[in-house]
């Protein structure tokens, strides 16, 4: 029991390092997507929530049955040849967009708490990410799992703080918001934001579904990551909700809301943001490296491959952080919804046999 509790947290750990990156920590995301709404961001949120939960699972457990490497694997069954193509397509590209958002990430910060130029921030967090990748999955999913527990602390309780210090007005957040003409309502921000997260995570989700040692472990692990990954959305919300006019046109908020409490604790939650985001950056790139080659098994060709394409995204993230998260983001969600129903289609097909899959 000891042993498989042990993988149900590491699981958890990992659905929620591989979607928490510079987007959902730095509070970009959960201002882009669900602050704009007011009172109904936050039922946007509860629904990214079960729909987290319900994904996460069915991906995983696809991983597990079909002995996945990649998310190809998965595409392929899920969606078929043509639709299967196309999802592919676009998880490739977004993979790589992702890995660019997350460098991107880095320099906002390094220019707004450190007051440091932001290509030092890229370049760094470029040669961290590659250098992990080259270790294989085993490295990727130790990186992730570890950080994830420090980050999730810090943004609760950061949160709790801000939400003591200044109560969140969630009837005002909308007025102050830009827009991005991608996302109209709160109901398509919800299936937006999953779409597009579950697009990055099945990168990591199937190969670690092959990896767990069963299905009750997936379960767990789904319901706890899903939970986890609701509860972080909703403390960053109600934090944003209370400090929208002074937030609401930085690059990354949650510093500022951190500095209101103490310049001891925003410097902590930087520190741990930076790992949370090189997490999802280390998740990106070895999505993106393995569609292509099999960099599990060393070569030379994967080595150049990690690092080229960390060369190519370190280029790409000069388009700007807010940038990538309101317009590349939304756009790829609308893509990702096709692997949404080609997942609903594939759990209520085989709903019932023994043998899902």
């Amino acid at each position: 029991m000891r042993k498989e509790g042990t993988s149900t947290l590491k699981v958890a750990a990992t659905y929620i390092g591989t979607i928490v990156g510079a987007g959902f920590a730095t509070g970009q995301e959960v201002l882009q997507f669900f602050t704009k709404f007011g009172a109904m961001g936050l039922a946007g949120l509860i629904l990214t929530t079960v729909m987290f939960i319900v994904f996460g699972y069915i991906i995983m457990d696809l991983g597990k049955q079909l002995n996945a490497r990649s998310h190809l694997e998965i595409i392929k069954y899920s969606g078929g040849r043509l639709l299967g193509t196309i999802i592919d397509i676009i998880i490739t590209f977004f993979l790589f967009g992702g890995l660019a958002a997350m460098i991107a990430g880095t320099g906002a910060i390094f220019v707004q708490q450190f007051n440091l130029p932001s290509i030092s921030g890229n370049i760094i967090m470029c040669i961290l990410t590659a250098l992990t990748v080259l270790t294989g999955i085993k490295g990727v999913i130790n990186s992730i799992s570890f950080v994830v527990p420090f980050l999730l602390v810090s943004i609760i309780g950061v949160s709790i703080a801000s939400i003591i210090n200044t109560p969140p007005d969630i009837s005002a957040t909308g007025q102050v918001v830009g827009e991005s003409g991608l996302i109209t309502s709160w109901f398509l921000a919800a299936v937006l934001y999953v779409s597009y997260n579950t697009l990055i995570s099945v990168a990591i989700l199937g190969p670690l579904g092959s990896k767990t040692q069963n299905r009750k472990a997936i379960r767990n692990g789904a319901i706890l990551g899903g939970l986890g990954l609701g509860l972080g959305s909703i403390m960053i919300y109600l934090a944003l909700s209370g400090n929208i006019s002074e937030i609401a046109g930085l690059e990354v908020p949650m510093i500022y809301i951190a500095g209101s409490i103490s310049s001891v604790i925003q410097i902590i939650y930087a520190i741990v943001l930076i790992a949370e985001i090189y997490t999802t950056a280390v998740a990106s790139l070895y999505g993106f490296a393995a569609r292509i080659t099999d960099i599990e098994r060393p070569s030379e060709k994967g080595r150049i491959l990690v690092i080229g394409s960390s060369i190519a995204a370190l280029l790409a993230s000069q388009f700007g952080f807010s940038n990538l998260v309101k317009y590349l983001y939304p756009l790829v969600g609308y893509g990702g919804i096709v692997l949404l129903v080609s997942l609903i289609y594939v759990r209520i097909r085989y709903r019932g046999s023994k043998k899902m899959y």
